[in-house]
C-alpha cells in the first residue's frame, strides 16, 4: 500500500500546485482530452439546451465536470459517460462534495465509465426523450454525431463543442465547399445551427485549434419521405467522389438511360440541399431500366 502524501511535504505541494493550475484530473493525449476552464463559456454551452420536452440528458466527456455543474442547476437527469476512470472518480467522490448546492434541486446525477460508441444506449434512459451534449473528444466527434444519428427516435436536441472545421461541416449549406456527407445526413433530420467560436487558450492543454459550439433541433416532421437506407447511401456514395458529376459518380446504381437524362444527374453532390437528395431518392427509388 502506497504512503499517503503529507501535509506540507514536496510531493503534496507538487500535487496540490497541480491541482490549482490544472484542475484534479490531468488530461491525456491519447484520449484526445483539453479540458475547458474558462466557466463563461462552459455556461453557455449548458444553456444551448431548451430542457423543453424532455428531462434526460447525456453529457459526452465530462472531464473535470466545468460543464456538469452548469447543466444541473436545471431540473434534470443527468448521465455523465467518460472512458476516463480518473475523471470518473473524481466525479463520483470529489465533485459532489465540491458542489452541494447543485445537487439539491430536485436534479439526479449518474456517471458511467464507458466508451459512448460502443454503449448500449438503450440502457440509459428506456424509451425515454434525452438530450446528448458535451465537450466532444475531437478525435471522435463526427462519430458521435453519427451514432446520435442512429438513436434521433429519441433525441430532440444535441449540441456541444467540436473543432471549429468539423463543426462548420455540420452546419453548412450546399454551395459551400465544406457541405457533405455529415452536413445532408444531419440536416435532413435536424435545424443546424452553429453558434459560436472558441479560442484554443481556454482549454487545458490549448489544443492546435479553434473549437466552435453548435446546436441541433430536431425537425418536427423528422421521418424522410423515401427510403432512408437508400438515401444514404446515395449521400455517401455522391459525395465520396464529389468532383464528378452524379451521372458518373452514381454509375453503380445502373440507373435507366430516362432517367439519367434527368438534369439533375449534371449536378455535383454539394450543389443540392437535402430536399434534392430526397427527390433524387424518390426517383432512383422509382427507376425501371
Amino acid at each position: 500500500m502506497g504512503k499517503r502524501k503529507k501535509k506540507g511535504s514536496k510531493s503534496y505541494n507538487q500535487n496540490q500546485k497541480f491541482h490549482k493550475d490544472h484542475g484534479p484530473v490531468k488530461a491525456k493525449k491519447y484520449l484526445g482530452q483539453h479540458f475547458l476552464k474558462d466557466e463563461t463559456i462552459a455556461k453557455q454551452i449548458a444553456d444551448t439546451l431548451s430542457f423543453e420536452g424532455y428531462r434526460n440528458v447525456l453529457e459526452i466527456g465530462p472531464g473535470t465536470g466545468v460543464l456538469t455543474k452548469y447543466l444541473l442547476q436545471n431540473e434534470i437527469d443527468l448521465v455523465a459517460m467518460d472512458l476516463d476512470s480518473e475523471s470518473v472518480t473524481y466525479l463520483n467522490q470529489s465533485f459532489s462534495l465540491e458542489h452541494p448546492e447543485i445537487l439539491g434541486n430536485n436534479s439526479t446525477f449518474k456517471v458511467l465509465e464507458a466508451d459512448f460508441l460502443k454503449y448500449d444506449l438503450s440502457s440509459l434512459f428506456g424509451t425515454e426523450s434525452y438530450a446528448i451534449t458535451g465537450n466532444f473528444p475531437y478525435n471522435i466527434s463526427t462519430q458521435i454525431v453519427f451514432k446520435m444519428l442512429e438513436w434521433r427516435h429519441q433525441i430532440p436536441e444535441f449540441s456541444g463543442m467540436f473543432q471549429k472545421e468539423v463543426a462548420a461541416r455540420i452546419c453548412a449549406k450546399e454551395g459551400n465547399k465544406t457541405y457533405g456527407i455529415l452536413s445532408v445526413l444531419a440536416q435532413a433530420y435536424y435545424d443546424a445551427t452553429y453558434l459560436f467560436t472558441v479560442s484554443p487558450e481556454v482549454f487545458d492543454p490549448p489544443p492546435k485549434v479553434q473549437s466552435g459550439v453548435l446546436r441541433l433541433t430536431r425537425k418536427e416532421n423528422f421521418n424522410l419521405e423515401c427510403d432512408e437506407k437508400l438515401f444514404y447511401r446515395i449521400v455517401k456514395t455522391a459525395f465520396n467522389q464529389r468532383r464528378k458529376t452524379l451521372r458518373n459518380s452514381l454509375k453503380s446504381f445502373e440507373l435507366s438511360d430516362i432517367l439519367k437524362e434527368d438534369a439533375i444527374f449534371d449536378q455535383r453532390p454539394e450543389q443540392l440541399a437535402v430536399a434534392d437528395f430526397i427527390g433524387l431518392t424518390k426517383k432512383i427509388a422509382n427507376d425501371s431500366i
